[in-house]
């Protein structure tokens, strides 16, 4: 199969678990033997850019007529079967939905967040659930709140598009892959085309090493951000620590706009480590020493990427008990939830996820085999790859039958059109 996929990455400032995951299965569709190409746009560049340059960007987040012009050339040049997008913003645009009809190309977008519905995509406002533009049409709601970055001038170029392309996304995609059963109920609660809307959970690499033994601390791994409930970690920890702490040190790996606040509450403590940005074998190294990774996100997350590499770790969670953790961790078998938003509800489940040996490494154990069948390389090829037999029959008007394929184990699939190994 020759796939294009289309993704503009985010800032490098930044970890991005969405820029990890689009490289991943680039690496996966590659390794099974599919040919795959990326054509691509990078938020870095942004900073190299004329001064008019950069006054641009923001009038072509709606539309960029050059990146449609540049896409669909490629396109008929190179023909892919399918074209796989992920993220638009902010230099590509829903113009490349217009390459594709163009030159004739079936398309599939995973929607890692909720941008469909909500123009920063996090439903969430002023630090609580906002669900004010679900359902609308003009997210007028987000421009007079100022949602993006607190600014009303930044919120509107996503504002404007977000309305203006609402049924190109709707018409122009054969099929969007949603990352959770709840991230989907809530889509097509806000009119979304429900037979486009598939559950293809993102898959988590072997880590190459596990847990042994009980662990040695408790990890949070991720942004720094209000949204990932770093403060309400911090409120739960000072609980336990007042009541004579959990037995095990917190060390909190990540970057974000709370790092200065982290930082200092964290300074001078023996039972708090800041360790500030890990790489990939640092991350998958801390998580096989953990006792239990925690997640309090205050947002409802569309997966929980941390979550599941854990469980590939053979390490349960402490998570927040709504959006996609709760199909992630089943409470008391694979890990614990506790109440979202509640300091005290979380220090009792890292109390007792930390206070139970025995418990906790047949949660480990639990947790392992859920990644295995739900979460695996395995697992996230087969379902990648049915997915765009189906967008493909779909496009070519063949309902749900299944285009010519190849072999079942490997997920590989030659179509009707060129196919190759490698890519760029």
């Amino acid at each position: 199969m020759h796939v294009l996929v289309v993704h503009n990455h985010y800032s490098s400032a930044q970890p991005s678990g969405e820029n990890r995951v689009v490289d991943q299965e680039v690496g996966l569709l590659r390794a099974a033997g599919h040919r795959v190409d990326v054509f691509e746009r990078r938020s870095d560049d942004i900073a190299a850019k004329s001064l008019l340059g950069k006054v641009a960007v923001p009038l072509l987040v709606p539309w960029n007529p050059g990146v449609r012009t540049e896409l669909a050339a490629r396109l008929r040049a190179e023909r892919p079967d399918v074209v796989h997008v992920h993220n638009v913003f902010p230099l590509l645009s829903p113009a490349v939905l217009a390459a594709c009809a163009d030159a004739g190309v079936p398309v599939v977008a995973t929607l890692h967040n909720y941008m469909q519905v909500c123009s920063p995509g996090t439903l969430r406002r002023d630090g609580r659930p906002c669900t004010e533009c679900v359902g609308t049409v003009a997210s007028l709601p987000a421009i007079r709140h100022g949602c993006y970055r607190n600014s009303r001038l930044a919120t509107v170029p996503l504002a404007v598009s977000l309305s203006v392309n609402r049924r190109r996304w709707w018409s122009g995609v054969e099929r969007f892959f949603c990352i959770s059963e709840a991230q989907r109920d809530l889509l097509v609660q806000s009119g979304m085309p429900a037979e486009r809307l598939a559950v293809k959970h993102n898959f988590v690499p072997e880590p190459g090493v596990r847990r042994a033994g009980a662990g040695e601390h408790l990890l949070f791994l991720g942004r720094l951000a209000e949204a990932k409930g770093v403060r309400l970690l911090m409120a739960a920890w000072d609980e336990l620590a007042a009541d004579g702490g959990a037995g095990v040190p917190l060390v909190i790996a990540g970057a974000g706009p709370l790092e200065d606040e982290v930082t200092a509450w964290a300074a001078g403590r023996d039972d708090v480590r800041y360790v500030g940005l890990w790489d990939q074998e640092k991350c998958r190294k801390g998580i096989a020493r953990s006792v239990a990774v925690v997640a309090p996100s205050m947002a409802r997350e569309t997966f929980g990427l941390v979550v599941a590499e854990a469980m590939a770790a053979g390490v349960p969670a402490v998570a927040a008990g709504h959006g996609a953790f709760v199909e992630l961790v089943e409470d008391g078998v694979t890990g614990l939830l506790h109440e979202p938003g509640d300091p005290a509800s979380l220090a009792s489940r890292i109390r007792r996820i930390a206070a139970g040996p025995d418990h906790n490494r047949e949660m480990g154990e639990a947790a392992r085999r859920r990644y295995e069948q739900g979460f695996g390389p395995a697992v996230g090829l087969k379902r990648l790859v049915e997915e765009y037999r189906t967008a493909i029959a779909l496009r070519s008007g063949g309902g749900n039958s299944t285009p010519p394929v190849g072999n079942e184990e490997t997920g590989s699939l030659r179509g009707s059109r060129a196919s190759g190994d490698g890519g760029k």
